[in-house]
């Protein structure tokens, strides 16, 4: 082969390499593509899902009188959508007669981000809702059907599917004043022989893409989510970070779509069944967080003597709303789980402290942003028996280090790194301090300063609220915007984020040196992560509520001038004399807890040395 030959057979690879490179999709027609086959998919199983219920619901149906379901609602197929309003003082609801659906809901108190427009959880194509009858030859679909408007009034319409003029099945929507709750009941109507009689439940689909209402896309992700209430238990949810969906083998009291502050909420009286629910996520600028689906089935009574009760919720995330609209029920909704309060014990301090405190000092007409500083000073009030406990902690620590230090020069070798750490730890408990003094205290607070932490992102109260240079305290405070993404950060640079970072890298500042004794050989490594960890927060906090923000840097500026102050006011000349008067007599100690367990531990290294040694 010669030299020409192989030339060409290079510029042929290269061609070849260069076209399929060139050629291949790109990665929005690989998208496309993969959306076409889920669609082509989803299509399917639909179908032989249908198949399935409709051959369960008629298994045991007999094949006389038999009625076709062409010919029941040949009426009903043909029409025109149009959309009837109802509405109360909080809400307006819009029914599409084509499904009988609820198909747009506006909240009149609440604005959007221009903050002049209501908030419109969803309308047009963003929602569906099907309910499915069966009858002896097929399955009835009522979005393929069109309905008519009856008994109307300015909160009340009757959606009528109509398989003669004496044969109908009747949807029912109510408002009442001072709710955001939709009263919604389903009753079949002299369709005996018409309906399955055997079938005494309804199947239901109901998807919704969530908007997305908030201006941050990240945090109002993060509180969106596909919730549900077991029946007799507790609430769970699908995931809010991924594509996540659930079978369901148990009862369920409800099945939420919830954005951070509001949610669309179906409830049944008699629980629903066999529930698959899914949750995907849509992609930032779409203009929609989560794409909700939920399939499920309900009691329905074919004959008509019963009416099946249903409701709606299509509401804001309130605490106290969501609990008011227990009044009066047997069996708790336990709706006020939507809101976010952290966990288990957090979120008692919350019900009982937080949300109570907040309230009363949102009464008295004061701006969002005074209220946070109050509800912070509060908070540091209460913890404040524990801060002082932890500093005197620090500050006994403090004043024994000369003495530390010379157990440092006693003990230099490695190798005697235990008999130094066994006799600073007897140098302690002749004083009477203890190096975990300060972490109990540390513990009991934790809680209740986590509780603020928990509940500011998920206060409605604060959304649209402005203070300072922040026009909205539930969101992110951008005093920078950059022209490009930075990675983990994003593209803008919050104003209260950024003083929190400084305020905590001060407060780490005084904290290290309150803490340094020079015992700890890693005491080098923790300062350096404790230094660290600010700067990570920069990042993490970067596009939370600036409320949240706020807050944090209020707390920990507060927590700065407190040592400050703590530490002035401290004589550690007459704490050491203290410390001085209530020393032990280290003949009289007796070797407890970790000092004698470190003895022990040296006695069986000195052992093991001198095994060591005896082998050579």
């Amino acid at each position: 082969m010669d030299k020409n030959t192989i030339t060409g057979l290079v510029l042929i690879a290269i061609l070849l390499v260069g076209f399929s490179f060139l050629s291949r999709p790109s990665q929005e027609q690989l998208e496309a593509q993969q959306r076409y086959y889920d669609s082509i998919a989803q299509v399917q199983q639909r179908e032989e899902a249908l198949k399935a219920k409709s051959e369960a619901a008629l298994a045991n149906e007999k094949e006389t009188g038999v009625v076709d379901s062409t010919a029941l609602f040949f009426e009903a197929r043909k029409g025109t959508a149009s959309l009837v309003t109802i509405q109360n003082n909080l809400a307006e609801i819009k029914v599409d007669t084509k499904g009988g659906r609820i198909a747009s809901a506006t909240l009149k108190e609440y604005m959007g981000q221009d903050k002049t427009t209501p908030v419109t959880l969803f309308s047009g194509d963003d929602a569906s809702m099907n309910f499915l009858f069966y009858n002896k030859k097929e399955t009835i679909q009522t979005e393929d059907l069109y309905f008519t408007a009856v008994n109307r009034t300015d909160s009340t319409v009757t959606m009528r599917l109509s398989a003669d003029s004496a044969s109908y099945i009747d949807f029912t929507y109510t408002m009442h004043n001072d709710t955001y709750l939709v009263d919604f009941t389903i009753r079949a109507v002299n369709m005996e022989g018409k309906l399955a009689a055997t079938n005494n439940y309804v199947d239901i689909e109901w998807a919704q893409r969530a908007r997305q209402i908030e201006k941050g896309y990240t945090y109002e992700n993060r509180l969106s989510e596909l919730t549900y209430k077991m029946t007799g238990e507790g609430t769970d949810y699908l995931s809010a970070n991924n594509n996540d969906e659930k079978e369901i083998s148990g009862r369920l009291d409800w099945i939420a779509f919830k954005n951070q502050f509001f949610s669309s909420v179906f409830l049944a009286d008699a629980d629903f069944e066999k529930a698959k629910i899914a949750s995907k996520m849509e992609p930032q600028g779409s203009g929609y967080i989560k794409d909700y689906s939920a399939e499920m089935s309900t009691r329905f009574d074919p004959t008509g003597k019963e009416a099946t009760q249903l409701f709606f919720y299509f509401g804001p995330n309130h605490y106290k709303t969501l609990t008011a609209l227990d009044k009066g029920r047997d069996e708790k909704w336990e709706l006020n789980r939507l809101v976010y309060l952290g966990w288990p014990v957090v979120r008692q301090i919350n019900q009982w402290f937080t949300i109570n405190i907040f309230d009363w000092l949102s009464g008295w007409g004061l701006g969002m942003g005074i209220v946070l500083l109050l509800m912070t000073l509060i908070v540091k009030a209460v913890v404040f028996p524990a801060t002082w406990k932890t500093y005197m902690s620090s500050a006994k620590m403090r004043v024994l280090k000369p003495k530390i230090d010379e157990i440092n020069k006693k003990y230099p070798k490695q190798e005697d790194a235990m008999k130094k750490q066994q006799e600073v730890m007897g140098l302690y408990s002749q004083y009477g301090v203890s190096p975990m003094g300060g972490c109990l205290p540390m513990l009991i607070q934790f809680p209740i300063l986590m509780a603020l932490f928990m509940f500011v992102p998920s206060a409605i109260e604060l959304r649209q609220q402005s203070f300072l240079w922040a026009d909205d305290l539930s969101t992110y405070d951008a005093f920078i915007n950059f022209p490009f993404h930075i990675p983990f950060l994003g593209s803008h640079l919050s104003l209260f984020c950024l003083l929190m970072t400084v305020t905590n890298i001060l407060n780490t500042k005084y904290m290290m040196q309150q803490q340094d004794t020079g015992a700890n050989p890693q005491m080098a490594a923790m300062k350096w992560m404790s230094y660290l960890m600010p700067i990570m927060f920069l990042f993490v906090l970067n596009d939370y509520p600036s409320g949240l923000n706020y807050y944090y840097f209020i707390s920990t500026l507060i927590s700065v001038v407190t040592t400050l102050i703590m530490r002035k006011t401290t004589n550690e000349e007459q704490l050491l004399a203290q410390l001085e008067a209530n020393k032990k007599d280290p003949k009289k100690m007796k070797k407890t807890g970790f000092a004698a367990r470190l003895e022990a531990m040296q006695k069986q290294q000195e052992q093991m040395m001198k095994e060591r040694q005896n082998k050579k």
